[in-house]
């Protein structure tokens, strides 16, 4: 009875395995021939079509929560992003890069949220750490010789689809396309993904192969990482497959000068990319930076310059100042036009702190409390040019007056356009190098609250300024020495540039707010 039993359990038991052995023989003889990639084994591409994943691939990291969170937090708030830190644990004990985890991740980023804000997120902020992640290996060898280009990402197709297309250049990027609702006129995500594996809108292999523009439907080379349940969809329409491994990953870094193109406007407020043991660090600290926040503020409002040094110092503000000369004596018919660089709206409070004196300050878009808590005097441009001009020839008629020529932050080192319009107005010019240092939390934004600028930037552990004076403009480089005021604008802005290592561009403040924000930067009444 026993044996009559146990023995169609056993039979049961050779079938299957009979089975999985036969279809493991069959994969091993159709699989493409399998390679770690490395420098050496990466081979050219040039005039081929390559297939790659963009997380192991393309990037050098496999990880996909950082940029969830960065969804969550900049096109959310900071409570979706608590959320997904909360969930994280559920991720974790999933797998990472499982059908299950993504889907738990993209609800949580996704849901009720406008893809207008997830749009912005895309362009504006995280290009940033996808070029930071970048695979120098890859990317030279492979990728950027590559006559036809397919790109492959397990997250959400709206988080990679335009930093593949217009920086990367690919023809073709594969992903999840997320559902949406429509209430009353407006559109909202879902958070719901369509099932993970399957090519959006269920794409056979004939239109794969289509896709693809290649005879047999097949790619010449394709370069993947560990761990990717889209990997295996596309092993079997490549001829050669690369897998990248961890450690061939982790040095091959590509340098900013050979980003795809220059890396000049970011937003978003988040400094790191946000793992989760960062993220866990970061709401840790919130309540305590919020708290030195106030301090720090306070300390510039209320303390005297003279002792504002020791205070702040105490506070944990790091503060460097070089090159300031003693001023002249004897009565000026005109105040000293400070000409500095725009790293954030606190840029005129730390030129005053170093000068020891107030200094009023000019300025285009400011928020009304930024305005009321400002220990300096500020003036509001109008964007007329003759009015604007002759406000400013007023000021200077009483003291001296700080302007910011780009009329914009910038994050990154480079330096935007000067308007001319300040060189119309004096002779008595110095250049003024100014630099700010974050670790958590950047002190601006472009679509944002500019209310919390101030408070974003003393929020961080040690925020790091910069102030350096290079001395008065020569009077042969102004326009009582024959320059034009364009010619002026341009001199100053290259002194400017090689005293803090930054590139000079052409680019304005409208460039980066029709980039950033979709707008023209104008705080409206």
């Amino acid at each position: 009875m026993v044996f009559h039993s146990i023995l169609p359990k056993i039979g049961a038991h050779w079938l299957v395995n009979l089975y999985r052995s036969v279809r493991k023989l069959r994969s091993l003889q159709t699989k493409p021939s399998t390679v770690a990639a490395s420098a050496c084994t990466i081979p050219a591409a040039a005039g081929r079509t390559v297939l790659c994943d963009f997380h192991g691939g393309i990037l050098r990291s496999r990880a996909l929560f950082p940029y969830f969170m960065l969804v969550a937090f900049e096109g959310g708030s900071i409570l979706r992003a608590l959320l997904l830190l909360v969930s994280f644990p559920l991720v974790w004990i999933l797998g990472e890069h499982s059908d299950a985890s993504l889907r738990v991740m993209a609800f949580v980023t996704f849901v009720g949220l406008r893809p207008r804000d997830a749009d912005l997120v895309a362009r504006a902020i995280l290009p940033k750490f996808y070029m930071e992640k970048l695979n120098a290996e890859v990317y030279d060898r492979l990728w950027l010789p590559a006559k036809r280009k397919v790109a492959v990402t397990s997250t959400p197709k709206v988080m990679a689809e335009w930093f593949l297309e217009e920086y990367m250049a690919a023809d073709i990027v594969v992903g999840n396309e997320l559902q949406m609702i429509k209430v009353g006129c407006r559109c909202y995500f879902t958070g719901l993904l369509g099932r993970l594996g399957q090519l959006p809108g269920g794409m056979t292999e004939k239109v794969l192969r289509s896709e693809f523009g290649v005879d047999g439907g097949m790619a010449d080379v394709a370069v993947v990482g560990r761990s990717n349940p889209l990997n295996q969809l596309f092993t079997s329409y490549c001829k050669e497959l690369y897998v990248v491994s961890w450690e061939s990953a982790k040095t091959a870094r590509l340098p900013r000068e050979r980003y795809p193109k220059p890396l000049i406007f970011h937003d978003g407020r988040l400094a790191f990319l946000p793992t989760a043991p960062a993220m866990l660090a970061f709401f840790l600290f919130l309540p305590l930076g919020f708290i030195l926040s106030v301090i720090r503020i306070s300390i510039g409002i209320v303390l005297p310059y003279n002792i504002s040094f020791a205070a702040s110092a105490l506070a944990g503000v790091c503060f460097r100042t070089s090159g300031r000369r003693v001023p002249e004596a004897g009565a000026k018919r005109r105040g000293v036009l400070f000409v500095c660089t725009h790293r954030t709206l606190v840029d005129p409070i730390m030129l005053t702190a170093a000068l020891q004196k107030p200094v009023p300050a000019v300025t285009y878009s400011l928020s009304r409390l930024s305005e009321i808590i400002a220990p300096i005097k500020t003036v509001r441009l109008t964007r007329d040019r003759d009015h604007d001009a002759a406000m400013m020839s007023r000021l200077l008629e009483k003291g001296d007056l700080a302007v910011c020529p780009e009329g914009t932050t910038c994050r990154e080192p480079y330096l935007l356009r000067f308007s001319p319009l300040f060189a119309e107005l004096a002779d008595d010019m110095e250049p003024v190098a100014l630099d700010a240092q974050v670790t958590s939390l950047y002190g601006t934004t472009a679509s944002g609250h500019k209310w919390l600028d101030p408070l974003a930037f003393f929020a961080n552990p040690v925020p790091a300024y910069r102030v350096e004076f290079l001395g008065p403009v020569p009077r042969d480089q102004t326009r009582a020495g024959g320059r034009t005021s364009a010619e002026v604008a341009n001199w100053v802005q290259r002194r400017l540039g090689e005293a803090l290592g930054f590139e000079c561009t052409g680019l304005s403040r409208r460039d980066k707010y029709i980039m950033l924000a979709g707008n023209d930067g104008v705080v409206r009444k």
